[in-house]
């Protein structure tokens, strides 16, 4: 897998993970919509450990700067 996500777009992902995650767990999101919240901010996560999105491959998008050819 080619990386395809970049720095800021990381950043942003884990941010929107980290406020839902709190969300549930203050009880402020529950039943299905927590559920949901807490599925989405396990996919954000990953998506940013391994720095890339399939979505982004399937719609082509890339927001990782380009390698400076030699």
């Amino acid at each position: 897998m080619k990386k395809n996500m970049g720095t800021t777009d990381r950043a942003i992902r884990l941010t929107i993970a980290a406020i839902l995650v709190a969300l549930y767990f203050s009880n402020l999101i529950s039943g299905i919509i927590g559920i949901v919240a807490i599925v989405i901010a396990a996919i954000f996560t990953l998506t940013t450990l391994i720095g890339f999105c399939p979505l982004y491959t399937l719609v082509g998008i890339n927001t990782c700067p380009r390698a400076e050819s030699k």
